[in-house]
């Protein structure tokens, strides 16, 4: 298990992030054309392996009919601005000015507003009136709250999403959402997570998820290691999570459950060796937010930023690159991976001799550290 001693009285594993591992090509190389980055889940089809991530800097109702009509499956935050307020326009605009020093406290008043359950149905009976795919995120203290008024709304995929999903939440206080019963109840399908060890994810699994969310405060706006001192290098988490759903397979009769990364994908690179580690799919967040038309402006945060009583994550800068369709499709006018993400799965896939998705996950890969030059 590669086990180091720290000292001793503790062993610990070596576990590696994305920066830590490449690619190699194969014997074969094969026309960028004859790539197929199709993926689906459950009923549902997209023309790229791309989810956006439920977060307020990344995905207004705007954006995510644009990802939609794009190929891709946008996710709107169900506990955002935009089921806070009628019109959080102006609002994004000012989370965007805040000096730093100020961000952090004026985003919890900001974030202290009532979700407002009209608004739910609003924003995705909008997604649903575009034709595109309908999907909505919710935490796992606000689901059984709310999860009625969005199944009500008319979703296609639910999303339960936190910095850690468990199927085993324990509590002497009050009564924890049971995920196994509320799945099972579900008419819809659900992604859930994240999830960063093989035993939280095959838990996951067996509580009947479509999907399973790989990642623990890994993201560019998280502070979860500084806060919590809580870390899980996403190479391993997911090569991980993926061993799990191949056992899950077995143990199930053939249930298959997608393995989508989430967090540490900050280039296209991130992207090719998330799959390459097991990843059926991505979730992006900063490199979304960094397009000209994303409601951040050049800023990225999620909820962990305004947490109203330990907030570990923050508000940053990642600045603005292109316009989102550049962002996903190209023409890349950048040579840092932060553009023509999509092209450049594509390219990879087609430099290493892969024309599946799939199959990309067979490629093989080694361990060796990035050293900028």
């Amino acid at each position: 298990m590669n086990e180091i001693e720290i000292g001793r009285g503790k062993r610990g594993r070596r576990a590696y992030s994305f920066d830590d591992i490449a690619v190699l090509p194969s014997r074969r190389t094969r026309d960028p054309e004859e790539v197929s980055l199709d993926w689906q889940i459950d009923a549902y089809h997209f023309e790229m392996p791309v989810i956006a991530a439920p977060m307020d800097s990344v995905m207004s109702p705007t954006t995510a009919i644009a990802f939609g009509e794009a190929g891709g499956l946008p996710v709107l935050d169900l506990e955002g601005l935009w089921t806070r307020y009628s019109d959080p326009e102006p609002l994004l605009a000012e989370i965007a000015s805040l000096d730093p020093a100020l961000a952090t406290a004026r985003m919890q008043e900001i974030y202290a507003a009532p979700i407002q359950p009209e608004l739910i149905t609003e924003r995705l009976r909008q997604l649903r009136a575009a034709g595109v795919a309908v999907a909505g995120a919710l935490s796992p203290q606000n689901t059984q709250q709310h999860w009625k008024t969005v199944v009500d709304a008319g979703v296609d995929l639910f999303v339960i999403r936190g910095t850690t999903v468990s199927a085993e939440h324990v509590s002497s206080r009050s009564e924890p959402l049971n995920l196994k019963r509320f799945i099972y109840e579900l008419d819809v399908p659900v992604i859930v997570g994240g999830a960063a060890s093989y035993t939280a994810a095959l838990h996951l699994m067996r509580t009947g998820a479509a999907g399973v969310l790989v990642g623990f405060g890994g993201g560019a706006a998280h502070t979860t290691r500084q806060a919590l001192g809580i870390h899980a290098p996403m190479a391993s988490a997911v090569a991980d999570v993926a061993a799990a759903r191949r056992d899950y397979l077995d143990e199930s009769g053939g249930r298959y459950v997608h393995v989508i990364a989430d967090g540490g994908l900050g280039t296209s690179g991130d992207i090719v060796k998330a799959i390459a580690c097991g990843a059926d799919a991505v979730m992006l967040g900063a490199a979304l937010a960094r397009a000209t038309d994303a409601p951040g402006r050049g800023f990225h945060w999620g909820a962990e930023a305004h947490h109203p009583e330990l907030p570990r994550g923050a508000r940053v800068e990642v600045g603005s690159v292109a316009p989102l369709q550049e962002v996903l499709f190209g023409p890349s006018r950048v040579a840092d991976g932060t553009t023509n993400l999509i092209g450049a799965l594509r390219r990879a896939m087609a430099t290493t001799g892969y024309t599946e998705v799939k199959e990309l996950q067979r490629i093989e890969v080694v361990v060796a550290p990035h050293q900028p030059s």
